[in-house]
């Protein structure tokens, strides 16, 4: 019998998701709660409080907007590190990017809100705005293609599967490049399209969330109802 051990496998190169998840998460946490800190009423609103808070609407619909577009980002964030099996250098930093993006969205919320109504400062308002939610959509696209393209999916991911959710982050960033240019004109109308994008990725339709849904969760859901 020999006793010899077997020899060392070779140690596989790269970094594993958890920090970077748990990162992640809490900048976007920070992002939509630095979102609200802007909505405030002035001191002085005294007897016209309700006028006041009623005049704060565009600072609601910037909130609403922000909000719907961070989540939505969170959402297909967290739907790719599913389907991580490790991270390198470069997907780190390129995450890191992602991340400046999504915690400026603040300043570009607050901009529109300030500056609605006001002519010419609402349409460079809009379309500042416009351009900071395509940069962050951008980085999600290019965040997944380079895991695709550097072999940092799980081997266990079909070819299906990774298709879908290429897909899935693709089509908004037209739809951002139209609105961008919409917002020239009708500032108001570009930034509730920046709205429908978002919901676009939220609404969690069977068919619409597909692409954001790992496949191990959607084998388990199967292997619970069981065959028809």
């Amino acid at each position: 019998m020999s006793t010899e051990e077997p020899p060392p496998q070779p140690r596989r190169r790269g970094f594993r998701t958890g920090r970077l998840e748990a990162f992640s998460d809490g900048v976007f946490a920070i992002a939509v709660t630095l979102l609200v800190l802007d909505i405030a009423v002035s001191a002085n609103a005294g007897h016209h409080l309700l006028r006041s808070i009623i005049d704060l609407w565009p600072a609601y619909l910037a909130y609403v907007v922000s909000f719907s577009t961070i989540g939505a980002a969170w959402l297909a964030h967290n739907a790719i590190t599913e389907y991580l099996d490790r991270t390198d250098a470069a997907f780190v930093r390129l995450n890191l990017l992602l991340l400046l993006f999504v915690s400026f969205l603040p300043f570009p919320t607050r901009l529109f809100a300030d500056y609605i109504g006001q002519d010419s400062s609402e349409r460079v308002a809009a379309t500042f705005y416009g351009i900071s939610l395509l940069l962050a959509s951008t980085m999600l696209l290019v965040l997944w293609r380079y895991a695709v393209w550097a072999h940092l999916v799980r081997p266990d991911a079909g070819d299906e599967e990774i298709q879908l959710l290429t897909q899935r982050l693709t089509p908004g960033l037209g739809g951002y490049l139209v609105l961008i240019v919409s917002g020239l004109f009708v500032p108001i109308v570009a930034v509730i399209g920046y709205l429908g994008i978002a919901l676009y990725y939220i609404i969690p339709f069977r068919r619409l969330s597909a692409g954001f849904t790992p496949s191990r969760w959607r084998r388990g859901r199967a292997g619970r109802q069981g065959p028809d």
